[in-house]
């Protein structure tokens, strides 16, 4: 780690990326390993750095406050680990002051904040940690935005899903960008690809259909199946025809009442709506 006088010398903008950096490999290391890790010297340095750019006089007060704030959890970590109370580290107050800097230096440098540097979840979810409801499975359409793949794998195993199906022309889980949003769920929630409604003479799967699309009956109104398959479509085309098909000749459609100029949710958020739903309605029956 560079000593702090060596930190001070340099020219500002190359001090800045350089902290940023310093402050991005900390928390990866935090996440990674916890609190425990750092040493309080390491921790220390932290806060004299944190004072350092509390003291330029080139940040906004609110910049400076959140500096200040970083130092005060930095020492306050300090204290929790030089008394050895190791169970008690706040790994909260100590990744958010990591984070509040990461960012605001990252917005100081120049750099846009683009989902992939975010802190990527690198542990591993535990499968019997799981609550899955049996026979409660959803096929995802043609999602081509593997930031979208991503976050519907957490809604679905945060609510529930027994299965994921996903068409040919889904995005791949296994992206990185997939992955980074999903957290861990891809490896613990079973998907497979398998084109149920590519056409016409595909047979449905063997259960109640239903599809998550405009002009169908409201979320609060809506059946929803004891198991089932949940039908999710594209981005730009919602549900295709061969789905819609089905699904009518099921169970049928199920909307989201929406009250502002645009008419249409994320289809990631208008899924995570409707598996809320349909994972409320199972666990109460």
């Amino acid at each position: 780690m560079i000593p702090l006088y060596k930190l001070e010398k340099l020219p500002r903008t190359q001090k800045l990326r350089k902290i940023a950096k310093i402050f991005t490999m900390a928390e990866n290391r935090l996440c990674s390993a916890g609190p425990g890790i750092f040493t309080p010297a390491e921790l220390a340095f932290f806060a004299d750095v944190s004072k350092l750019l509390e003291a330029d006089a080139l940040f906004p007060a609110n910049v400076q406050k959140a500096f200040e704030e970083a130092s005060s959890a930095f020492k306050a970590v300090s204290a929790f680990a030089v008394s050895g109370k190791s169970e008690a580290l706040p790994t909260v107050q100590l990744r958010r002051a990591l984070n509040n800097v990461k960012h605001l230096l990252l917005a100081a440098t120049g750099r846009d904040q683009s989902d992939w540097d975010f802190t990527a979840f690198d542990g591993k979810l535990d499968p019997a940690g799981r609550r899955v409801f049996k026979g409660m499975s959803v096929y995802m359409e043609d999602i081509r935005s593997p930031f979208n793949v991503g976050a519907m794998f957490r809604s679905a195993e945060i609510f529930g899903v027994e299965k994921i199906f996903l068409s040919q022309f889904c995005a791949d889980p296994r992206h990185r960008r997939a992955e980074r949003t999903a957290m861990g769920c891809v490896d613990i929630v079973p998907w497979e690809r398998c084109d149920f409604f590519a056409c016409e003479e595909n047979p449905s799967p063997p259960c109640p259909i239903f599809a998550l699309e405009t002009g169908g009956i409201p979320i609060d109104k809506f059946p929803f199946p004891r198991q089932g398959l949940l039908i999710a479509g594209s981005e730009e085309l919602g549900v295709s025809p061969n789905a819609l098909a089905a699904a009518d000749a099921s169970l049928g459609r199920v909307s989201i009442p929406v009250y502002g100029a645009k008419a249409s949710l994320n289809v990631s958020v208008a899924f995570g709506i409707a598996l809320q739903a349909w994972a409320q309605k199972n666990s109460s029956s």
